[in-house]
């Protein structure tokens, strides 16, 4: 019987993200939109990571 490979894990760089984002708008006196904006990059990182291990499985 043949496995599926376990699919890579992408949520580690939203939760990254969020912080590194909040942290970075806080020195900028932002802390709302530096946690926004990081967040939006960490779900368009783990988005590419689900794609693609969808076209390589």
């Amino acid at each position: 019987m043949a496995t599926s490979p376990t699919p890579a894990a992408g949520g580690v760089l939203i939760a990254l993200g969020a912080i590194v984002g909040a942290a970075v708008g806080l020195s900028m006196d932002q802390p709302t939109p530096g946690f926004l904006i990081g967040t939006a990059i960490g779900v368009v990182l783990a988005l590419l990571i689900w794609w693609r291990g969808r076209r390589h499985s």
